[in-house]
């Protein structure tokens, strides 16, 4: 007990070691933010000024309202389990997609495993890492997809890779934007489950939509989801040949690429195999998010 104890006690102290350390990387660097996870941090009363916490959950929230000096802002992320580079992609991409960060900022990172106290530390120029968010032909995401319709989406492909559909691994693929554009390079493999309802009964920021979406992922093809959320249809097959460079990867991810480089929609790929979520824009990959190895 003893030995466990001076263990917490030493993991305590590194956090705000590092805490300490990531301001004074942030400011020899001129980094726009610091950002870590509220619950990976130690029992505070501050943080540093520059400070943008992610939140998971309402205890979270309920943690930060605490503080005695407000962040710089607060960041959602979707609740999934992820290994620290993971959780450093998904903050950057939410980040980035809220505009709480831009692409030409640096930022520092700080991270750790999952629900534990923060061990590591990343310093990131986003703009080298993420440069398919500034695609000069492309729109900015809440141009024609609702940021709140992005995070949706990405959390439920999250949440299809971590856990599957009743505990069974499931691949699916889900575009999003341009419908009017993806439209003309579909053919509807089965009967579309979502004709003839009304728009409000069939989108994605409807909770009572998860279960239906991840029931529908068991089946082959694609979701067709416009930017406001609507989902027009599932079951579909994508006409759009196939973007060069994805070498090794299947014909759901070949078809993400190809709809992405002939329209300006966004796609996520759930790989069945290993639970891999992909994001695509313009052709290519933004971004991978495994499931954290247990």
């Amino acid at each position: 007990m003893a030995y466990r104890i001076r263990i917490m006690a030493d993991a305590v102290r590194i956090a705000r070691l590092l805490l300490e350390a990531a301001s004074t990387v942030a400011r020899v660097s001129s980094a726009r933010a610091i950002v870590v996870s509220i619950d990976a941090l130690p029992e505070i009363d501050a943080v540093p000024s520059k400070t943008i916490l992610v939140a998971r959950d309402p205890g979270d929230h309920e943690r930060i309202s605490k503080l005695e000096e407000p962040p710089m802002g607060v960041l959602d992320v979707p609740n999934v389990e992820l290994d620290r580079l993971g959780q450093v992609k998904l903050a950057a991409i939410i980040a980035l997609s809220t505009r709480a960060i831009d692409l030409h900022d640096t930022v520092v990172f700080l991270t750790g495993p999952y629900r534990s106290i923060v061990d590591s530390m990343v310093v990131m120029s986003l703009g080298i890492e993420y440069e398919l968010f500034d695609t000069t032909d492309q729109p900015d995401i809440d141009e024609h997809i609702k940021r709140a319709v992005f995070h949706r989406v990405l959390s439920l492909a999250l949440s299809i890779g971590q856990h599957g559909r009743e505990g069974k691994k499931i691949g699916t693929l889900l575009v999003v934007g341009d419908t009017e554009s993806v439209l003309d390079h579909v053919e509807q493999m089965i009967l579309n489950p979502f004709k003839g309802y009304e728009e409000r009964e069939r989108n994605i920021l409807d909770d009572s939509m998860t279960e239906t979406i991840k029931e529908y992922a068991t089946l082959d093809g694609a979701f067709v989801i416009r930017g406001d959320g609507v989902i027009d249809t599932a079951g579909a097959r994508l006409r759009a040949g196939v973007s060069p460079g994805i070498a090794g990867l299947g014909s759901r991810h070949a078809a993400a690429a190809g709809i992405t480089a002939k329209t300006t929609c966004i796609a996520f790929t759930v790989s069945e195999s290993d639970g891999t979520v992909r994001v695509w824009r313009a052709g290519k990959m933004l971004a991978s998010f495994e499931p954290s190895k247990r």
